[in-house]
């Protein structure tokens, strides 16, 4: 697969910010031309899929504002820097939704935008949920809903949810059958 690397000539940073990064690499492709690429930069996430003993679904519903509309999520947050994915699963858990979990399972981890960013989504299903109190950051508004499987599937079905990594989620779920074994 090497005849298909590209090497990087020079990289600029043009913008750094509190979640991301940009660069303008300037890179040799395989036929030995050169081109730009235009690259975000950051420090990667994680994904919850919490589900309750009834083997039902939490989502928060929040503003996007890149999109101008709210959208009906899983929960989810940055790492911050050094933080491992585990600890940020569960301190994003309880930021969002309130709940605790007594058991974090690590899926899979998936890049979200890979033409152009460098972004690492580390997906993880909570069980053995409890309620809390939400911690959430000061910038942070969101709603945070119950719903099956099978509602969730709907949503996707009519674009109440159509952020991807939620989509992958609920597809993961089904594919696995993992909300029928919560007891």
């Amino acid at each position: 697969m090497d005849h298909l690397n590209e090497k990087t000539i020079q990289s600029t940073s043009i913008y750094k910010g509190r979640i991301i990064d940009l660069q303008i690499d300037e890179v040799e492709l395989p036929n030995g031309k050169t081109s730009k690429r235009e690259i975000v930069k950051h420090p990667g996430a994680v994904a919850i899929i919490p589900i309750t003993k009834e083997g039902n679904i939490i989502l928060v519903r929040q503003f996007r504002k890149a999109l101008e509309k709210t959208i009906i999520e899983i929960p989810a947050g940055k790492l911050d820097e050094g933080e491992a994915p585990l600890m940020c699963a569960k301190r994003e858990l309880a930021e969002e939704t309130g709940y605790q979990s007594s058991e974090l399972e690590f899926l899979l981890s998936f890049y979200t935008s890979p033409g152009f960013a460098d972004e690492i989504i580390h997906l993880y299903v909570a069980s053995g949920l409890s309620e809390g109190t939400t911690n959430r950051d000061e910038d942070e508004f969101l709603d945070v809903m119950e719903v099956t499987l099978e509602e969730a599937e709907a949503m996707v079905g009519d674009q109440q949810i159509h952020d991807a990594k939620t989509a992958y989620a609920i597809q993961y779920l089904r594919m696995k059958e993992w909300t029928k074994d919560q007891d």
